[in-house]
């Protein structure tokens, strides 16, 4: 039966929004201001600006006003498809070097320092001449590198640059580089574009490639932990497999390990050479600054830089998929499959119509995958989607099996919907459904800047035709695609047996070969000093921004609707309404709740069955969910105020009139049993239960689960029952929207089923934290290359007064790049890629204060690694450059942050948990200036040095054995058992 026919549309209402207008013009225009010209697309929702330097640089503009800061990227056209044949993962290495400074910054004394860089690199060519058979030449050339690298060390500054940035207040600083993109981000406070600006210009003036060798090792871990991640081992093989012969298939972003241990610093600069000019570059940015003074600022600065010739990689035109081509891979995880089918270059009719029959196969709520295997729980789980790049993009299905079934049958049933699509046995309205839901999803991400300046950037970097006019007009496009032509197109590209197939099957990988540590000596930080470049730059300070503190007694308005309170925020900016009933209850009370809340998707009513409401739903472009945490519950309904009342009725009628259905629960049974044994092969789930086994006991929170008998003598009225009675609860009712509170509170008055009188709040359950009076260790086995270290202390009772000196305390010690943490553990001893530290705060007051350190190490530098923390958890290294800058980064932080929107109430609710009822953040903000160093210190030692610590170590027993773990305390082997509860 077609369902959207039979309970009528409702969409064309959506259309009648003037930001959502459809059948618009997108056409280029061009317009000067400020002595500068630029080119705009009509109707752009971004309204951005395209800017186009002498040098050819382009710099892309849209302005957002929410908040005082400016979400920054700046997009070279280049990435692992223009690695040189013979030195793939050059690009990856270069986006790291880039944050090394140059002969400006990042170096105490460049004259001195230069002439020892120059040896560095001429001795690694020496090196990529050894031949890797010869272990012996090749172990004292490294040496010799090693030795150098040490003395040059003295005259380098490591992670000057992040420090410069954190000086600024920006966040988020990072890169990634993929196929066709290497790209810098950074997120800055709107009064500092001039300053930041200037350190970008040099930034790209004149990098030098200092520290390298310990950088190298950080991508030797970056590498590993890449071996042992099952799902990037899927997609090297699926892309290997469906681009035989193009770069997209046969070079990895990261690198062979063979390259990996040959790198070329000459290579690197020739590449840099070649690609990071300013014809190949862009400035991207969304946020809160004048168009016309930002041009001429990035003009100003970046008119430097001279256009060179850029030959771009061209893909060689792939010979159609003669298959099926079936490959396997291995390893500890949950199986899988994965089907993958070569489609049409981004920013085309291909990528468009690819992006529509994605919908239709997978939009998460009325496509073919979501009702015929999600929502009757045919598979684990299961979904479809275009992975799109700029010559060629790759069609993905995908699946996992539930218990009892095969790869095969969960491989047919993926085929199976793609036949119903070839076939045309679909709701053919649904194309409307997508293209209202879908501008609905561009109407709530106005807002966000990162959302509008990614965007831009992929434009950028996918089309040199200046195709922003295609990329905000495809919705519009879509709308118009009738369902004939999705047909053709689905037939052509889904032709018999034209993919790649990918089966993850458990089982040892015997390929894997992780890249082995080099000897590699401490170097250098000269972590409280500064170049004079730095000191120029943060001589003068910055523009003032007020922060904006939150009343929450006037920005919360405050009712009733029959027994339960209202808390109320206005929606003053567009018609999209949030609500949400908001219960202080949840699984440590329930054990059932969250399996109950998870079962109410796959039932109906007398009236509708589990796939009406989804449809329903979907045409009236709303959404529902209900969840619960420990010791909360939330159920909520957003979508357009003009189908509030819609909307929230069949919520109601759902929650209060659901039907138990014994089939539905026998398939969520089965799921839910497969789900708890993948689990189990989760290295990530593994480490979190551990930790909390180390924190709370035998019996915790993470194991505090319902058993398999349990499970399986649960009924559907049980489970039933729990939702029908969940409105009788006590619960808040949270809104943020455009109804008036008398108009809001009137109408949910009579769409909202509410008690005389409350029933009684369960009580829950309480886990009390374990105190370390004697060093232990927490082993789990796992098979992996890394090994994951992690160090747990309790500490104090929640105090409010003790927030400010955590937060410093954070910041300082383990917070980010440039913390003692990061910089001496990965920058100064390279003894792993991903490291950090802090003290948790918790959620109710109540609770305690934790210390939680972390490595993610080779396994072969774990004794290392663990001697470095222990080392900074006994000794604080005391630099009061880095102290200072940790005050004014939480205070230009506080000073742009705006709590806004449906963040004033969950805020609001978080301080109520800790006792307080103001903007904790003023009282922080004034406090921060008053702590000196010495207060860090003294912290630092009375609560964390020399003191018994929880070590919980998950890797493998191949590669480290549990005894040899004593010397850190008494030693615990963890089974998954005891860890899962299960």
């Amino acid at each position: 039966m077609n369902h959207f026919h039979k309970f009528g549309l409702g969409i064309l209402s959506i259309f009648a929004l003037h930001q959502l207008n459809a059948q618009q013009k997108y056409e280029w225009k061009e317009a000067s201001s400020g002595g500068y010209t630029y080119k705009y697309v009509t109707n752009d929702p971004l309204k951005a600006r395209f800017y186009t330097l002498k040098n050819g640089l382009k710099v892309i503009l849209t302005q957002n006003s929410k908040e005082p800061r400016i979400a920054v990227n700046i997009p070279v056209r280049t990435g692992s498809n223009n690695d040189p044949s013979d030195h793939t993962g050059l690009a990856h290495y270069l986006e790291h070097l880039l944050f090394k400074g140059t002969d400006r910054f990042g170096s105490l004394d460049w004259a001195k320092e230069k002439p020892y860089l120059d040896q560095i690199t001429n001795l690694y060519a020496e090196y990529n001449k050894i031949p890797t058979s010869d272990s012996v030449a090749r172990k004292s050339k490294y040496h010799e590198i090693d030795s150098v690298s040490g003395v040059a060390s003295h005259y380098s500054i490591a992670n000057e640059y992040d420090k410069l940035m954190a000086s600024l207040g920006s966040q988020g600083t990072n890169a990634h580089t993929s196929v066709e993109e290497t790209v810098y981000e950074e997120n800055i406070p709107s009064n500092a574009l001039d300053k930041f600006l200037q350190i970008q210009a040099e930034r790209f003036r004149n990098p030098q490639f200092r520290l390298f060798h310990t950088e190298l090792e950080a991508v030797y871990e970056e590498k590993n932990r890449g071996l042992d991640n099952d799902g990037w081992k899927i997609y090297e093989t699926l892309l290997s497999n469906v681009f035989p012969t193009s770069n997209y298939g046969q070079q990895t972003t990261i690198g062979t390990i063979e390259h990996l241990k040959n790198p070329s610093l000459i290579a690197i600069r020739d590449y840099y050479n070649k690609y990071y000019v300013p014809n190949n570059m862009a400035i991207v940015m969304s946020g809160d600054f004048n168009l016309d003074e930002a041009i001429k600022l990035i003009d100003k600065d970046f008119s430097y830089m001279v256009a060179k010739p850029v030959s771009d990689y061209q893909d060689p035109i792939e010979k159609p998929i003669v298959g099926p081509i079936v490959k396997d891979v291995y390893g500890p995880s949950a199986e899988s499959v994965t089907i993958g089918y070569r489609i049409g270059k981004s920013e085309s009719e291909d990528a468009m119509m690819s992006d529509l029959i994605g919908e239709i196969l997978n939009n998460g709520k009325a496509g073919l995958f979501d009702l015929n295997l999600n929502k009757a729980q045919k598979v684990a789980k299961s979904s479809a989607g275009p992975d799109q790049m700029k010559d060629y993009g790759v069609f993905e299905l995908s699946g996992s099996p539930k218990q009892g079934q095969s790869l095969e049958e969960v491989k047919d049933l993926l085929l199976q919907q793609v036949e119903l699509l070839k076939k045309g046995q679909f709701d053919t309205t649904l194309i409307k459904a997508i293209v209202a839901n879908n501008k609905l999803s561009v109407l709530k991400g106005l807002d966000n800047n990162d959302a509008r300046m990614g965007m831009l950037m992929k434009d950028f970097i996918n089309s040199k035709s200046d195709n922003w006019p295609f990329v905000i007009s495809e919705l519009d496009n879509m709308s118009k695609v009738s369902a004939k032509e999705v047909i053709a197109y689905a037939n052509e590209i889904f032709k018999d047996n034209n993919y790649v197939i990918v089966y993850k099957k458990k089982g040892e990988d015997k390929n894997v070969i992780k890249v082995d540590k080099p000897a590699i000596s401490p170097v250098e930080t000269n972590a409280g000093r500064q170049s004079d470049f730095v000191a120029q730059m943060t001589s003068t300070p910055l523009p003032p921004i007020q922060p904006k503190w939150v009343n929450y007694a006037t920005a919360i308005q405050k009712a009733k609707v029959k027994t339960a309170e209202v808390l109320y925020v206005p929606n003053k900016e567009n018609s999209l309404f949030n609500l949400y009933y908001y219960y202080d209850f949840g699984s440590y009370s329930n054990k059932y709740l969250p399996l109950a809340l998870n079962y109410l998707q796959f039932l109906g009513t007398d009236k509708y069955s589990s796939a009406d409401f989804s449809k329903l739903f979907y045409d009236q472009a709303a959404s529902f969910s209900a969840s619960a945490s420990a010791e909360s519950m939330t159920l909520s309904v957003n979508g357009l105020n003009e189908n509030y009342t819609k909307a929230v009725s069949l919520f109601e009628d759902l929650l209060l009139h659901c039907k138990g259905d014994d089939e539905a629960l026998k398939s969520l049974k089965n799921r839910m049993l497969k789900s708890r044994a993948d689990a189990k092969l989760n290295k990530g789930a593994i480490a979190s239960g551990l930790r909390n086994y180390a924190a709370y006991g035998a019996k915790n929170p993470f194991n505090n689960v319902l058993s398999d008998k349990e499970i399986e003598d649960l009924t559907a009225d049980q489970l039933v029952k729990i939702l029908h009675e969940l409105p009788n609860y006590k619960h808040r009712i949270l809104y943020y929207g455009p109804q008036a509170l008398p108009v809001f509170t009137a109408k949910l008055g009579s769409l909202h089923s509410i008690p005389a009188t409350w029933a009684a709040t369960p009580k829950a359950i309480k886990f009390d934290r374990v105190a370390q009076t004697e060093n232990e260790v927490y082993f789990a086995n796992y098979d992996m290359v890394q090994s994951e270290i992690y160090w747990h202390r309790k500490l104090d009772q929640f105090d409010t007064s003790k927030l400010a000196i955590v937060n410093l305390f954070n910041n300082y010690f383990g917070g980010d790049m440039g913390s003692i943490v990061f910089q001496t553990i990965r920058e100064a001893k390279a003894l792993a890629y991903s490291t950090g530290a802090l003290i948790s705060t918790p959620a109710k007051k109540e609770e305690v204060f934790t210390f939680i350190g972390y490595v993610g190490s080779q396994a072969d530098k774990h004794d290392d690694a663990i001697h470095a923390m222990n080392e900074l958890i006994d000794t604080l290294p005391l630099n009061e450059h880095s102290f200072t800058s940790a005050i004014g980064t939480l205070k230009k932080d506080i000073e742009t942050e705006r709590i806004t929107k449906t963040g004033i109430l969950f805020n609001y609710l978080a301080l109520e948990k800790q006792g307080i009822n103001y903007d904790i953040r003023k009282s922080l903000y004034n406090s921060y200036g008053k702590y000196k160093l010495s207060d860090v210190v003294n912290y630092h030692d009375t609560e964390l040095a020399n003191k018994p610590y929880s070590y919980i170590i998950v890797a493998s027993d191949k590669k480290i054995a549990p005894d040899s773990l004593k010397d850190y305390g008494k030693v615990k082997v963890v089974s998954l058992e005891d860890i899962f509860g299960y």
